[in-house]
This record gives C-alpha cells, sequence and structure tokens, in this order.
C-alpha cells in the first residue's frame, strides 16, 4: 500500500476513534440531568389530599446528599403529590398519596428512620435506584433514591412526615 493510500485509510480512522472519545468523556463528565422531569403513572389517588400537601409543603427546597446537597427538580408534566431533586445518576423522587405496597405482608421487614417505618419494595435487575415506602401513615409515601445520595433524602422526608403526620398501625392487609 502506498503511504498516501495508507494516510487516505487511516486518517479517517483516526477521526472517528477521536470523535467516539470525546463523546464519551462529555457523557462521563455532563454530570446529572438537570432538565424537566416526565414521571411514569404511577397510581397515588390521594396525592392531592391536605395530607400530602402538608408534607410536601415542609421539605426544603433542597435535600441533603453525598456529597452535595440536591437541588430540585421541575416536573413537566406536573404530578400531583410529587417532587423530585438532582441526582445521579438518577434523580431522588417522592411521590405522596401512592397505594399500599403490595409487598407490605405480616411479615415484611421494615426499617424505622427517624420515627416513620419505611418498607424497601422490590427492585427490578439493573435499576439504578431503591424505592421505600413509609407505610404507618395515613397515606402512604414512596421515595426513590440512587445509592450514592446517601441517607439524606430519606432522612429528611421522615423529619417532615413525622412532624405533619400522625403514626398508624402499619396496615398489613
Amino acid at each position: 500500500m502506498s503511504p498516501p493510500v495508507a494516510v487516505a485509510v487511516a486518517l479517517p480512522l483516526l477521526l472517528a476513534l477521536v470523535v467516539a472519545g470525546l463523546g464519551i468523556w462529555a457523557r462521563v463528565t455532563a454530570g446529572p440531568d438537570t432538565g424537566p422531569l416526565a414521571l411514569p403513572e404511577l397510581p397515588a389517588p390521594q396525592a392531592t389530599s391536605a395530607p400530602c400537601d402538608a408534607v410536601l409543603g415542609a421539605l426544603p427546597g433542597q435535600l441533603p446528599g453525598d456529597p452535595e446537597a440536591l437541588a430540585p427538580r421541575e416536573l413537566d408534566p406536573v404530578t400531583p403529590g410529587a417532587r423530585a431533586w438532582v441526582a445521579d445518576p438518577e434523580p431522588v423522587v417522592l411521590r405522596c398519596g401512592t397505594e399500599r405496597p403490595a409487598e407490605l405482608g405480616p411479615t415484611s421487614s421494615l426499617i424505622v428512620i427517624n420515627g416513620v417505618d419505611w418498607l424497601q419494595l422490590s427492585t427490578p435487575p439493573g435499576a439504578l435506584t431503591t424505592t421505600y415506602a413509609a407505610v404507618d401513615r395515613g397515606v402512604y409515601l414512596e421515595l426513590s433514591a440512587p445509592a450514592g445520595t446517601g441517607p439524606g433524602p430519606l432522612q429528611t422526608v421522615s423529619d417532615a412526615i413525622t412532624a405533619h403526620l400522625p403514626p398508624q398501625p402499619v396496615r398489613v392487609r
């Protein structure tokens, strides 16, 4: 192969490698998505209830996260009873007024965080977030967060729940 032909073949290959490398670099260094978030449909029959309004109104603008605070994220379209915050690789999402979790039964393991009983919900394989349901109040709340955000979101939401919703016995069936 003559030198001009070798250059003509190698140059496009080199250019393709550089463009691919830049694309990967941009994706890795871009940070979390901060644009409007469209939430998937989820039944939340009590999303517009007074208890949900009280809890959602008590939440701070930012949630504590690890390594930094999580800024609020706009929902588009607006979803009643829901709030979201910027996190990586997925946003933190709180939904109030959801239906009773199907996983909640007499032998369910609950964790207590700042006085609120939470049930860890089933997570599909490969999911980037973990979802917990508050199960000891007059309404159910679900909080989804990536593991890297730390315990701050669950603690802050638990504080708002404790301050505005009285505890009730857990209804297992």
